[in-house]
């Protein structure tokens, strides 16, 4: 998942799952680094990338939840 509307198009326990899922992969993935190099580093900051895309939109949806009970 790369794309910022491929993030818009998910339901909200579909991103929280997706965070849950990404956050272990990426402390696998560091894990094995530190152990033996990757063939491909940057799949390291793709992931952070990609966490930080879900969040942002997890994030959005909770204020814009915030901002209409208001």
């Amino acid at each position: 998942m790369k794309r910022a509307k491929e993030v818009k198009g998910l339901s909200t326990k579909e991103l929280i799952e997706r965070v849950d899922a990404d956050v272990f992969a990426l402390q696998q993935l560091k894990i094995n680094h530190y152990i033996s190099p990757l063939d491909n580093p940057s799949k390291i900051k793709q992931l952070r990338r990609t966490i930080a895309r879900v969040k942002t939109e997890l994030w959005l949806r909770e204020n814009q939840t915030n901002n209409n009970e208001a």
